[in-house]
């Protein structure tokens, strides 16, 4: 006997049909599978074995072939034990069941039960895409397959339930309510703005960073607040879009870092990885490539923290993931491409001590070790980073000062009503926010009057800008045009945006 179960196999965010042959002959009693399955699909030998045994029903002691296709395409994970388990029970006729539009995906433990599955968020995206009109999945991923519409989805904690409901035996298994996405307005951060002493030059910088996602790098002596800043950086992210939440949680799914009570993720990510990380979880990879922190930090924030610390080799792979935004994986298996939108928030000491630029406390370091610290840090990554930023030591006084400065939610509303005017200027197109802006964009929506040009033609002259450096700018500058509620870009706009450009090292 033949039976075809449908699945679905998770390639990078996407996702592509695998349909699940199973044929049943006379013969020796033997377990193939073929269609390039990894040791995970292997190994579910032994768990549909056992799972089968203990879910009341008999294995068959026959010629068993189970075939993965499309037989080019690689399989990874232990998401087809359930569609190889129902696939023997219908081949051998010990359950039977039209499966031709239901999708079955889930890890089967030994007793039968069906296990949390990563990917599932995208499985079932797919599944609608393909025109299925059910899926079964673990109940574990019942929370983040919710929030899909027009498709049946069912929750089953073992395959005992799935063969009763197959049956007829069970008809409490009814499909999971569709949650409606509702934006999240109180979140909670764990640094608010109001609660940082003093920096008001810096957190007007990470209001304007945070308006147009712009990148920032922050250097100071040590103790000046800026792992503070970045931490609530988040804060005055305006909330995610349904859009928006819908791709962070797929890489969080396909990663295996979603929770099984969480729906959405609707809180803007913020990744913070130790400078003894390596390239590979940096930008994702391995064997089978995996979304790596900066694609986690998707429409979030990524805080590379002691920025000099981190090997030059780490530092240069990030170079066209804050230029593209995406980041391509090639491997000998294929090649993936990941998402990575992110606002790139560095801090750095500015020398070996950290007091270089400390008035009250004097460096320690010379200047070979002064020169070798700083150019750790090359100058075409120093290029793409829109906002330099220098945070003074906080003078003594103002520990103790009761004087009250504006809180996160302030500083978000108007955060919000600029991006609001982005919103409106890229509406047909893929662009969200200014630093996203090509050339073409930059020409139409950051028009100088002659004012404006000869300041920063003048200062072009001075600090010697590439043509990067240059549009950085006029990016920059639409973007505090845009906080001033401004629709042409004035002289003190490109100022303020010259302001945050690196002076010679």
């Amino acid at each position: 006997m033949l039976a075809k179960i449908n699945s679905i196999a998770v390639i990078g965010l996407s996702a592509e049909k695998v349909e699940v042959e199973v044929d049943i002959s006379g013969g020796l009693p033997a377990f193939n599978i073929v269609g390039l399955p990894d040791k995970a699909v292997e190994e579910s030998k032994e768990r549909v074995r056992s799972a089968i045994k203990n879910s009341g029903c008999v294995f068959p002691q026959r010629r068993i072939t189970v075939n993965l296709a499309p037989a080019d395409l690689k399989k990874a994970g232990p998401a087809y034990d359930l569609p190889i388990a129902v696939g023997m029970l219908i081949a051998s006729e010990q359950i039977i069941f039209d499966t031709s539009k239901t999708i079955i995906i889930g890890e089967l433990s030994l007793n039968g039960e069906i296990r949390h599955t990563n990917g599932v968020l995208t499985m079932t995206i797919t599944a609608r895409e393909l025109g299925f009109e059910s899926i079964i999945i673990p109940s574990d991923n019942s929370a983040e397959a919710s929030v899909v519409n027009n498709i049946n989805i069912f929750g089953l904690d073992s395959l005992k339930d799935l063969i009763d409901y197959f049956r007829g035996e069970k008809d409490n298994i009814k499909p999971i309510e569709y949650q409606e996405f509702k934006e999240q307005e109180n979140l909670n951060y764990e640094i608010d703005f109001s609660e940082i002493i003093s920096q008001e030059h810096a957190k007007r910088a990470m209001e304007i960073s945070a308006s147009g996602g712009h990148n920032l790098l922050m250097s100071g002596p040590p103790g000046s607040g800026k792992t503070l800043l970045a931490k609530a950086l988040c804060s005055i992210l305006p909330p995610l879009t349904y859009e928006e939440a819908l791709e962070v949680t797929k890489i969080y799914s396909v990663a295996g870092m979603l929770s099984k009570e969480r729906a959405l993720i609707k809180e803007r990510p913020h990744r913070n990885p130790h400078h003894t990380t390596s390239n590979v979880a940096l930008i994702g990879g391995g064997s089978w490539p995996r979304p790596g922190e900066i694609s986690l930090s998707h429409r979030g924030v990524l805080f590379l923290d002691e920025l000099p610390e981190f090997p030059r080799s780490v530092l240069e792979v990030m170079r066209q993931p804050t230029e593209e935004g995406t980041i391509t994986i090639s491997r000998a298996n294929g090649t993936l491409t990941f998402p990575a939108k992110f606002i790139l928030v560095a801090a750095q000491n500015p020398c070996p001590c950290g007091y270089l630029s400390d008035p009250e406390k004097s460096c320690s370091c010379n200047t070979s070790q002064i020169l070798r610290y700083q150019k750790k840090i090359s100058g075409p990554l120093l290029d793409r980073i829109d906002i330099h930023l220098e945070v003074p030591r906080v003078k003594h006084e103002k520990f103790s000062s009761n004087s009250e400065t504006e809180n996160s939610q302030t500083i978000r509303k108007r955060v919000i009503e600029a991006r609001k005017i982005q919103n409106e200027r890229f509406k047909n197109t893929k662009t969200i926010v200014n630093s996203e802006m090509n050339l073409s964009q930059i020409k139409k929506y950051c028009v100088l009057n002659e004012e404006c040009k000869n300041l920063l033609l003048s200062a072009s002259h001075q600090l010697n800008l590439s043509a990067r450096s240059y549009h950085r700018i006029l990016k920059l500058s639409r973007t505090i045009a845009d906080l001033d509620n401004s629709e042409k870009i004035k002289i003190e706009h490109i100022a303020e945006a010259l302001q945050y450009r690196p002076r010679s090292r």
